[in-house]
């Protein structure tokens, strides 16, 4: 659809709220930012934040990258001076729609192609499919992460360009199904190897982390409600407005900070070193992927806050176009 026609690309009121437009815009750039210098820090031997010294041409370059990041973001505000917040905020909820259904598909192949694999080194066929040298590579996490992992995520984010469902409903029955066939290999068969136990739980971290944010647009999270649900609509527009800097963007930066601030920090060393679990070969190898499922959950939930910032603000303006969810009838 064309932005021009689109009824809500232009604001009502002028200057839709600048400030609060910088912040938001500011906020995803910068996360964009944060992460091309992660990955500096993790492929390249960068300096984490807590690593940076003065003087090191590698610090100014990430410093650089900042700047750049903010700069872009007044940039951009100041050439769309009209766009409606409500607007930008379903941009902003579609593009984390993709992101989230990209992340379902990845898990979905993933899952599947791990397991696969996982069965056939259990129970040694691997070489009995596979050239010496293939079978060999297939039980080192090194080699399955960077030639399989990595590409069946790309063709998640491929695959996801061409759906429009979220794939959590399908995540949820394969997960059924996962369980229904562990309980007929143990029960009837008397087989059971780590590997279920592990495609079970990779999934179900995958269910709960990456709906969080889907949660969030539809208000399905629990909200301790004293004296919201006799506020009026714009007074609870800036309630959420603050809620959603204090509450929620702040706390998905302490995540992000805390999980990826350094090379050894909890969510970037097991992906740089392709960390299995304890069962080893026995199982499968996706436990780095599930720290990584953290980093999922924070840029997700920072994503659809700034969402939800914009349509706060929208409210408190009293702007409209405001959408009533079931959820927050309740």
């Amino acid at each position: 659809m064309s932005t021009t026609t689109d009824p809500g690309f232009l604001s009502p009121y002028g200057l839709p709220a600048p400030t609060t437009r910088i912040f938001g815009w500011s906020m995803l750039t910068i996360l964009a930012a944060f992460f091309l210098n992660n990955l500096l820090v993790v492929a390249f031997g960068f300096p984490g934040l807590a690593d940076v010294t003065f003087g090191d041409a590698k610090a100014y370059l990430m410093a650089a990258i900042y700047i750049a990041a903010i700069v872009l973001a007044v940039v951009y505000v100041l050439r769309t001076s009209e766009r409606a917040l409500r607007y930008e905020a379903r941009m902003i909820t579609n593009f984390n729609a993709y992101l989230i259904r990209a992340c379902y598909f990845a898990v979905l192949f993933v899952g599947v192609t791990d397991a696969v694999i996982a069965f056939l080194r259990v129970e040694g066929l691997l070489s009995v499919l596979f050239p010496e040298g293939l079978a060999r590579d297939l039980i080192r996490a090194q080699f399955i992460g960077p030639y399989i992992h990595i590409p069946l995520t790309i063709l998640g984010f491929v695959v996801a360009l061409f759906s429009r469902s979220l794939g959590f409903i399908w995540l949820a029955l394969l997960i059924v199904i996962a369980e229904l066939l562990i309980v007929i290999s143990r029960f009837v068969f008397s087989y059971e190897q780590a590997l279920m136990g592990d495609l079970v739980r990779y999934w179900y971290a995958a269910l709960f982390l990456f709906a969080s944010a889907y949660t969030l647009v539809e208000e399905g999270h629990v909200r301790v409600d004293v004296l919201y649900a006799g506020f009026n609509p714009r007074t609870k527009g800036r309630v959420n407005a603050i809620g959603s800097i204090l509450l929620g963007i702040v706390t998905m930066w302490t995540v992000i900070l805390i999980g990826m601030g350094s090379k050894q920090a909890l969510i970037n060393s097991p992906i740089a070193n392709f960390e299995i679990s304890q069962t080893g070969t026995a199982g499968m190898f996706i436990k780095y992927q599930m720290a990584g499922f953290l980093a999922v959950f924070a840029i997700t939930m920072l994503i659809q806050f700034v969402s939800y910032l914009f349509e706060a603000v929208a409210d408190a303006r009293e702007e409209p176009g405001h959408v009533e969810h079931e959820a927050a009838a309740h």
